[in-house]
Parts: structure tokens; C-alpha cells; sequence
């Protein structure tokens, strides 16, 4: 092969592969070098080079100039594997560098195939993988389909690189309102936060650096048009739009709309915010499986109590009764730590001792003594919970002779009961979300309204049917 072959061969490699033709060169330079020890027996005084410009291989042992022709069939095989080693090696690092400086970015590719639920899609010249975990809930996926995915993760995998997409991620979300609201592409309205329970509810929150242009409305657009088509994208999944406000006094409101809240208090201490509504907007704010307190805690990264007046004023008075008891704790310790929002004797443990004497007024020794005690009465209290609801007594079902055994599993399991939100926690790629909190309460059906007001009490006879007659 002359060098102008050479250089042909390696412009194409070059093009197609993507891989600099520096290391195609230094491959092949590796590969004869390689073939001239082994046929030599001896890696003294040997020395291979590739001139750049004309593609010409100069070989020498010494002073004594070597034709890469001659190095025989055995030393041409070692050569060609190689040189196909380093290449596979220089292809694995270009897209390995290609896709890791697209992570997190918004791609669109062909479905080819399904394995166990994992869908493998095509993106560009690459094939990535899309885990059933990463899929939104409740969709499904065909081949030959185009699909839209943010890039989770690259990772090596010996000589191929591994794609992992993500269309659960919450940066899909914000990827997609980049893509359909040229005010976020151009940076006039820009994404604060974004808080995310896949295939069920997303809340956003953004601001505008432009005081003309109004950020929520700019992202629903007229009629809905804009977020119509990310609602399309994302299989009908709700999303609310907040405005972002530094003051976490309004942006609180904000993130649990559409409730109306009356007062919120920050307790910084504990990164803590206790929001008082009233009992009518209670069960708004806290939302179906607690999901819209999540997502707002989650939107302005405090954590966030929905309370009554009434649950405020009686979780203060527990916790002067809780705190009272504590050997070496004064009157005015108590009023401090419940002003600092410390309602429980969990709350006191989260305090490193030296924090605790601090906000007290005490040694670190009695700091140490009183967070142990917390440690062990909120084990304590945790237990007397646990008994007192295995103790509670069960609402009886209540089920008439006319009633079937549907209508006992309708009572049992009422139709239009709350759904289950999806799992937050993901410290893998196939989970993203942390585990649901429970609803506050709930009340029990009575017998009125499982049966209705007109139900009977007692079954009716039915009467016997006239016999048919023919007209």
C-alpha cells in the first residue's frame, strides 16, 4: 500500500467513524511497531513512523531501514489486530465524548427493539437504551416509533459505550419547555425549579427577566396552545405553572396552588414551613396521596406541614408536655425551641449537641443528655403509636340482604378512591423518586352515604311475576 492509499483510507476512517486522524495514525504507527518486535524477537533500537503528509511508513532497527512488506504474514496478522484494538478503542472514546457532553439534553430517536421491557433506541448513528424505568408510567412504546428522551447517563461498557434515556427525569420537562417557548430559548423567561412525579403531576416554577412579559401566561400560551403540545408529549400528565418569587413567604402559596393559604412560618433551623389553611382547603393543599405538598416541598426545597389552626395549636401544647418532661429543661428552653419550630422529640435529635447548647443556653454535656433522652422517649412515642393504632377499632361493614357481595368490596374498596402516586426514589437509574407520604385522614363512609339515603334497611320481597301473555 502506497502512502496516498494510506492517506485515503485514513480520511474516511476519519469522516465516518468520527475518530482524529492523529490517533488513526498513532494506531498504525503502534501496529507496525508491535509486528517489527515480534519479528525481530527484540524491542531495542526500533523505531516506526508515519509521515502526515505523504502517508509514507518508515521502519528502522538501528541504522538499518526495515519494508514493512517484509515482517512476514504472522507479524502482518499481529499488526491488523492491533490496529483494529485501537481503533475500536479511539471509536469507544469519540462517541463516549460525543454523547457525555450531550447529558441531560433533549434527543429524539427510533425505536428498534424491546428486551424485557427496556426499549433500544437508535439516536443518530448510536444505539441507546431506554429502561422500563425510565418510561412514564402507563405508556407504551412500538417499534419503529419516534420517541423523545432526555440522556441520563454514558458510561463505558469494555469497548461500547451504554446510552442510558430518561423520560421520567424532570430536566425532560424542562427540556421540552425549551424547545416549545422561544421565551425560554432566548432566556427572557427563565426555569427556577421543577418538581416531578412522572405520569401523574409536574410543577414548574419560572420567572421573567422582562417585567412586560408575563411568565405564566408566555408558557400556556393562547387558549393553551403552547403547553398543549408538551401536555400531548407527556401523555396528559398535569402540570402546574407557578411564578417563582425569592421570598419564600409568597413562593410557599405559589407552589401549593391551587389551595388558598392563610399564614406560613419558616423555621430555618430545621429548613422547615408550616403552612396554616383552613379545614375546607386542607385537604386541596395536601392533595390526592399528599401529592401536592410533595412537590411543592420539593419546588422551594423546604419541607412543608399543612396544619389547621386548631392541629398547630394542639401539636404546641404536645410538645410543652413533651418538653417539660425532659430533665434539665426550663420554661423559657421550651418557649425557645417550639419558637425555633421544635414540635417533637425527633426534632431535637436532628441538633448536633453543640447546636442544641447554643440555641439553649446549656453545656454540650447536658445538650448530649437531653438529645439522648429525646432519642429514646421518640422511639418511646413512635411505639405507643404503633399500639394505639393496632388497637383502634375497625369501622364494621354493614351490609343489608338485598345488598350483594359487590356492594361489601364497593364499601371495602370504593371506586373513587384516591390513586397511588408513582415512587420518587431513584439512587438508580431505574428510580428517580422518593416514597409517598400517607394522607393526613381520611373520614369513614357512613352507612348512609355507602347505601344512599333511600336504601332499604330490609330486603323486599319481590312479587311474583304476572305470567306472559301473547297479544
Amino acid at each position: 500500500m502506497n502512502g496516498a492509499d494510506l492517506l485515503r483510507i485514513i480520511d474516511l476512517m476519519h469522516r465516518e467513524k468520527n475518530i482524529p486522524k492523529n490517533v488513526i495514525f498513532d494506531g498504525i504507527e503502534a501496529a507496525v511497531q508491535l509486528a517489527t518486535e515480534r519479528h525481530y524477537g527484540t524491542e531495542e533500537d526500533i523505531v516506526v513512523s508515519i509521515n502526515r503528509e505523504s502517508g509514507q511508513i518508515h521502519a528502522k532497527k538501528g541504522e538499518e531501514v526495515i519494508e514493512p512488506e517484509l515482517l512476514g504474514r504472522i507479524a502482518a496478522q499481529s499488526a491488523k489486530q492491533m490496529m483494529i484494538q485501537k481503533i475500536r478503542e479511539a471509536e469507544c472514546n469519540a462517541v463516549f465524548d460525543e454523547y457525555a457532553a450531550m447529558k441531560g439534553d433533549l434527543v429524539q430517536g427510533t425505536v428498534q427493539r424491546f428486551e424485557g421491557g427496556a426499549a433500544t433506541v437508535t439516536v443518530g448513528k448510536s444505539e441507546s437504551i431506554l429502561p422500563r424505568g425510565e418510561q412514564i408510567p402507563g405508556e407504551t412504546h412500538h417499534v419503529g416509533e419516534r420517541v423523545k428522551a432526555v440522556i441520563l447517563d454514558v458510561r463505558k461498557v469494555g469497548h461500547r459505550v451504554k446510552i442510558i434515556l430518561s423520560r421520567t427525569h424532570p430536566d425532560f420537562v424542562r427540556r421540552l419547555f425549551e424547545n416549545e417557548i422561544p421565551e425560554i430559548a432566548d432566556r427572557t423567561i427563565e426555569i427556577k425549579a421543577v418538581a416531578r412525579e412522572a405520569g401523574y403531576r409536574t410543577k414548574i416554577a419560572v420567572s421573567s427577566i422582562d417585567m412586560k412579559v408575563d411568565c405564566v401566561g408566555a408558557c400556556v400560551g393562547v387558549r393553551g396552545s403552547r403547553i398543549k403540545n408538551i401536555v400531548d408529549e407527556l401523555g396528559g400528565e398535569r402540570i402546574d405553572i407557578v411564578r417563582w418569587n425569592d421570598s419564600l413567604q409568597v413562593m410557599i402559596p405559589n407552589a401549593l396552588q391551587p389551595a388558598s393559604i392563610e399564614e406560613v412560618f419558616l423555621y430555618p433551623r430545621l429548613g422547615r414551613a408550616i403552612v396554616l389553611v383552613k379545614e375546607d382547603q386542607l385537604s386541596l393543599a395536601i392533595g390526592r396521596r399528599g401529592q401536592n405538598v410533595r412537590l411543592a416541598s420539593k419546588l422551594v426545597g423546604w419541607d412543608i406541614e399543612i396544619m389547621t389552626h386548631d392541629e398547630l395549636n394542639e401539636g404546641i401544647d404536645r410538645a410543652v408536655g413533651w418538653f417539660g418532661q425532659v430533665p434539665g429543661i426550663t420554661e423559657t428552653q421550651v418557649e425557645t425551641f417550639i419558637e425555633e419550630g421544635f414540635l417533637s422529640y425527633d426534632d431535637l435529635t436532628f441538633l448536633e449537641p453543640a447546636q442544641l447548647a447554643e440555641l439553649g443556653g446549656l453545656t454540650e454535656e447536658q445538650a448530649e443528655e437531653i438529645i439522648a433522652y429525646c432519642e429514646e422517649a421518640a422511639e418511646r412515642v413512635e411505639e405507643e403509636n404503633r399500639l394505639a393504632r393496632e388497637q383502634e377499632p375497625r369501622t364494621p361493614i354493614i351490609v343489608t340482604p338485598a345488598r350483594s357481595a359487590a356492594s361489601k368490596a364497593e364499601q371495602l374498596f370504593p371506586s373513587d378512591g384516591p390513586s397511588i402516586a408513582p415512587s420518587d426514589s431513584k439512587p438508580t437509574l431505574d428510580s428517580l423518586f422518593g416514597p409517598d407520604e400517607p394522607v393526613k385522614s381520611e373520614q369513614a363512609l357512613s352507612a348512609a352515604q355507602v347505601f344512599g339515603e333511600t336504601a332499604p334497611a330490609t330486603p323486599v320481597e319481590k312479587e311474583d311475576a304476572p305470567p306472559a301473555t301473547e297479544e
